[in-house]
């Protein structure tokens, strides 16, 4: 059937069509209400984009539904389906301008927790270091704060890389019995 013909057809011929899987039944159908669809919306939403996604959104339904629907005044369904998808978007900004000072005060209430938690873990970890014994500690600290490199350590120190290697673990073994799961995680990180 070729596009000429798809033309002259009623809309109730294109779904017909639409059925079937006929993507040029669909075009029609979609050029010929697509700007009356988006007029509609944008009368109500005076949002372009927002009432492109409107229709856009209508029509992939139409097309998915299309083996399962039947429609009896084409014009019709389209305009009900535009009217339903503009409320639920104006629904949806309600509950977003409704609530985004909640969301914002969750957000900051979250954030500090996440930061007292930080600080807490921060200072568990800075009591476990004060702990360890003296050149212990002082290898850790040299490794994990000051980043610097086994080899870089033990020449620093006077120590051999092995006597380097051997503190750091035991140092960790020491936070990681104190501080399970949260140790190795700020160890990694190097939150110390």
């Amino acid at each position: 059937m070729s596009k000429n013909s798809i033309g002259l057809l009623a809309d109730n011929q294109l779904v017909g069509l639409m059925k079937n899987r006929h993507e040029k039944a669909f075009s029609e159908l979609y050029d010929r209400y697509w700007k009356r669809l988006f007029s509609y919306a944008f009368k109500i939403l005076e949002d372009e984009q927002a009432c492109e996604d409107i229709v856009q959104e209508v029509f992939i339904k139409l097309w998915q539904n299309a083996p399962h629907l039947t429609i009896e005044k084409v014009d019709a369904y389209l305009f009900r389906a535009i009217k339903y998808q503009v409320s639920n978007t104006i629904r949806d900004l309600k509950w977003q301008r409704d609530n985004e000072g909640t969301l914002d005060r969750l957000a900051s209430a979250l954030s500090a927790d996440h930061n007292m938690e930080i600080v807490e873990l921060q200072a568990a970890i800075e009591k476990n270091i004060e702990a360890l014994p003296e050149r212990c500690r002082e290898v850790l600290i040299l490794s994990r704060r000051d980043q610097l490199s086994n080899q870089e350590i033990a020449d620093k120190l006077g120590l051999s890389v092995r006597t380097v290697e051997t503190h750091i673990y035991h140092a960790l073994q020491v936070l990681k019995k104190n501080l399970p799961r949260l140790a190795s995680i700020a160890c990694c990180l190097h939150i110390m």
